[in-house]
């Protein structure tokens, strides 16, 4: 797991860390079991100050996301994941499919989670879900 800081927006740090652990928990990148990145690992790839990551971890762990081992690490305790990993990766070809399509008809990234989140938002696919 390589986590990443958006400093432009306005989403504390800590915030985005643990969603991007929700995140990969719900996609199925994390399974319970798995250790998080070190909190030294954490702060070289974000370049954050350790105590927001320790701050997001904690985070986690009050959520039963995961469980600190001393002198151990951060370990994954529950998954996020709703879906049979066959029905993901399948819906995940779609969506792949999808984003190429809309970037050869010309649409930025922008503009396709706009559009994305819409669908998501439209009320009349709501009896769909």
């Amino acid at each position: 797991m390589q986590f990443r800081v958006d400093r432009t927006g306005g989403i504390p740090a800590y915030v985005q860390l643990a969603g991007q652990v929700r995140e990969a928990l719900r996609l199925g990148w994390l399974k319970p079991g798995d250790r998080l990145p070190t909190v030294r690992d954490a702060v070289a790839a974000s370049g954050v100050n350790p105590n927001t990551v320790l701050k997001a971890y904690r985070q986690l762990e009050f959520e039963g996301l995961v469980e600190a081992r001393q002198g151990a690490g951060t370990f994954v305790k529950a998954s996020l994941r709703s879906v049979d990993p066959e029905v993901m990766t399948d819906l995940r070809d779609h969506l792949a499919h999808w984003v190429l399509r809309a970037r050869e008809a010309g649409m930025n990234d922008e503009g396709a989670r706009a559009l994305l989140g819409a669908v998501l938002d439209d009320k009349d696919t709501e009896g769909e879900r």
